[in-house]
């Protein structure tokens, strides 16, 4: 035991703690490719990381299977504590500087869809502009299959999107909850029948729709809550975003359906209706996501409580 002891404080003494964060991306994704990409390293530079770990715990810490690696039985043992440790590091940082978000924010990048952000993204602009002028402010398209290493690399911050299931290392909390509405000229039949008549229903299925979708194939959000009905619509036009959709509303007898927030924000300024959507479905739930790791840190927290100031302060938005 006493022979164990000076050992071990030696090997602690000789690792560089920079090591660890190698240790912590690679266990996380996997993947050395992925993992380089994350710390802005070469993949020689990781593996040369890796190396010197495992020879100062005498241990290979990750085995290559398949397109990646696999951790070892010590480096999952090692996992929770290096894990812990990091967080721990990272707090006392923090703590270290008092944060001023007009001197500390420099820039925000969020990832959301086509489809959401003309109507989100000025009320963003407005809000942090009066909050932090100085700021820089990027939007982009989200990409749901990098969105994990986009947050965790900080190409974004953070990002709105419908609910998914999120995989580890992604935090997420409900941004709103919205139901569905229809957009129609004042003189569709599905405008003329009434709120509570019976055939709404038959005038909404029998009308030909715009689907609303920054994919190029498949199912709108709508569609795929509609499907677990078994109900399938007439899809006449297929666009990336609402205003496009509610500017051909205006001008033809096809039916656009939307979450009623946006909708108020579309119908805005066009000769077209909201109306209630006839037939039930479930509401529409938009979530922000970001990196687990900084659930935490003073600027992802600053940006997340301001992005619901900003719901609960605007009224269309809600």
């Amino acid at each position: 035991m006493h022979g164990n002891e000076p050992a071990s404080r030696n090997t602690l003494s000789r690792m560089d703690l920079n090591l660890f964060r190698v240790f912590a991306v690679v266990y996380r994704e996997r993947n050395l490719t992925r993992a380089a990409e994350q710390l802005f390293l070469s993949q020689s530079a990781v593996s040369h990381a890796l190396t010197r770990m495992r020879e100062q715990l005498d241990d290979a810490l990750f085995v290559r299977e398949g397109h990646g690696v696999c951790p070892t039985p010590l480096a999952h043992r090692l996992w929770p504590d290096i894990e812990q440790a990091l967080l721990l590091f990272q707090q006392a940082m923090q703590r270290s500087t008092s944060f001023d978000a007009s001197r500390d924010i420099k820039q925000l990048t969020i990832a959301m869809n086509d489809e959401i952000e003309p109507v989100f993204l000025p009320q963003i602009v407005q809000w942090f502009q009066q909050q932090v002028p100085h700021m820089q402010l990027n939007s982009v398209r989200i990409d749901r299959q990098t969105l994990r290493s986009d947050l965790s690399s900080g190409r974004i911050d953070l990002a709105i999107d419908i609910a998914q299931p999120s995989e580890r290392g992604i935090a997420h909390q409900l941004l709103l909850r919205d139901e569905f509405v229809v957009l129609s000229r004042p003189e569709h039949p599905l405008a003329q029948v009434g709120l509570g008549a019976k055939t709404a229903a038959s005038h909404y299925m029998q009308a030909e729709h715009i689907a609303v979708s920054a994919r190029r194939t498949g199912r709108a959000v709508e569609d795929f809550l509609f499907a677990k009905q078994g109900i399938e619509r007439q899809i006449k036009i297929r666009c990336q975003q609402y205003e496009s959709a509610g500017r051909i509303v205006q001008s033809s007898a096809l039916l656009l359906t939307m979450p009623r927030s946006l909708a108020h924000q579309v119908a805005e300024h066009l000769d077209i209706q909201i109306l209630p959507l006839p037939i039930a479905i479930e509401d529409l739930e938009l979530h922000l996501y970001w990196d687990s790791e900084k659930q935490n840190e003073q600027q992802t927290l600053w940006f997340r409580q301001q992005l619901m100031a900003l719901l609960n302060a605007q009224p269309n938005i809600q």
